[in-house]
């Protein structure tokens, strides 16, 4: 049972919103956290677009002026990536290989953050959830933004992905 409970909760996150913008300073100073590490894909933008929406823009500046920590991390091309992190002025660790935890240990490194005040936020179980467990971060889920422009190995996971946040909440209603 050990090993099930271990799987479980690598794919559990400690929070889901619908968006970024959701997650505000009450929140953040009730999960005593100083810092986060943002997905960008699907998270603050939808796959195709060159940059994120003018509120989720204004949200990171919020969060910045507020003294939060702010790293972007990717499994995106750095050309590309790192493009993005120049316009929004932000720190980039790409092609970080989520679900594996070396970028999000790269990124607590290279910015100076404390594992212990940092999550990672995204949208995805299967790379940023279980990057940010296997980092030992708090892990912070948001709804995909316009999934349907993924790539298709992205895809392909979100069906799994439903099934196993339905049981989920199933769980948390005390149900199987």
């Amino acid at each position: 049972m050990g090993g099930v409970a271990f799987m479980w909760r690598l794919v559990t996150p400690d929070l889901r919103l619908e968006s970024v913008l959701e997650l505000d300073m009450p929140q953040l100073n009730r999960l005593k956290l100083n810092a986060l590490l943002l997905d960008i894909d699907c998270t603050l933008k939808s796959y195709r677009a060159e940059e994120p929406p003018p509120e989720t823009t204004a949200w990171i500046e919020r969060l910045r002026a507020a003294g939060i920590g702010l790293c972007l991390i990717s499994n995106g091309r750095a050309k590309r990536i790192r493009r993005l992190a120049e316009r929004l002025a932000l720190p980039v660790v790409c092609q970080a290989c989520k679900p594996l935890p070396f970028g999000c240990r790269a990124a607590l490194k290279r910015m100076g953050f404390d594992r212990q005040k940092t999550a990672i936020v995204g949208d995805q179980l299967f790379a940023d959830i279980m990057a940010g467990r296997l980092a030992g971060l708090a892990c912070i889920l948001v709804r995909p933004i316009h999934p349907e422009e993924e790539h298709w190995f992205t895809r392909i996971k979100r069906p799994l992905e439903r099934f196993l946040l339905a049981r989920v909440d199933a769980a948390d209603r005390g149900g199987p």
